[in-house]
Parts: structure tokens; C-alpha cells; sequence
């Protein structure tokens, strides 16, 4: 029997294709999100905040952070508020989860450097 492997597409055509909204898991992801802020009674910035504890507790991937960062940064979550979220939460997620967490958000940050750079050189046609 034929084993059927489906190919990925290159990397830098993936990140192409979400940074220009061609991305129909990460529209659905986001679509369930449509108004649970007002739903949860919470301020934007509490809001944010709740969602990355959630994140660190989950040990969420590097894309979930990507989605939630510049939101919460929107949302007034400057760096020094983001550093006691994770004082606050490190005793009851623990070190691991702590430690995974701050990689997770460093390589959701170089993504999110990635998806601009690869939206500019296409913008200019480099």
C-alpha cells in the first residue's frame, strides 16, 4: 500500500500566507474570540492580562503568545506590568512552565520580526 505524505509548503510561504490573512484555523481561532471581553465583564488590560496567565498555564505555543501580545500591549500590559504577572503566577505554574513561557514569547516575537520582514520584502519586491 502507497503511503500518501502530504508536502508543507516552505516556511516563508506559510508566513506569507497567515501574515496576509490566508490562514483559515487562525481565522476560526480568532473568530471564537469575538467578543469575550465584553462578555467577561473585565477591563481590556485585566483582560489581557487573564489571557497571558492562561497562555503561560497551558504553556501555550509561540503563536498564541503572537496573537495576544500586541493586543495586550494595546491594551496598556507595559513590560514592567507583564513582569509581575509572571512573579504572580510563577509560584502556582512553577519554573518549568515559567521558563517555557519567556522562550515561548522571545520566539513569538522573532516570528512576529519574521512575518513583517517577509510582508516588507514582498511589499518591495525584494
Amino acid at each position: 500500500m502507497a503511503s500518501m505524505q502530504t508536502q508543507l509548503p516552505p516556511a516563508g510561504d506559510s508566513l506569507k500566507g497567515v501574515a496576509e490573512g490566508d490562514a483559515p484555523v487562525l481565522e476560526t481561532l480568532l473568530q471564537m474570540t469575538i467578543g469575550t471581553q465584553e462578555r467577561s465583564g473585565l477591563d481590556e488590560k485585566t483582560y489581557f492580562l487573564v489571557r497571558l496567565a492562561a497562555l503561560m498555564a497551558i504553556d501555550a505555543a509561540p503563536v498564541s503568545y503572537l496573537l495576544n501580545i500586541g493586543a495586550a500591549a494595546d491594551a496598556g500590559v507595559d513590560l514592567e506590568t507583564a513582569r509581575g504577572l509572571v512573579v504572580a503566577i510563577a509560584p502556582i505554574v512553577g519554573t518549568a512552565r515559567v521558563a517555557s513561557a519567556v522562550s515561548k514569547i522571545i520566539r513569538a516575537g522573532l516570528l512576529g520580526e519574521a512575518l513583517q520582514s517577509s510582508l516588507a520584502d514582498d511589499k518591495y519586491g525584494e
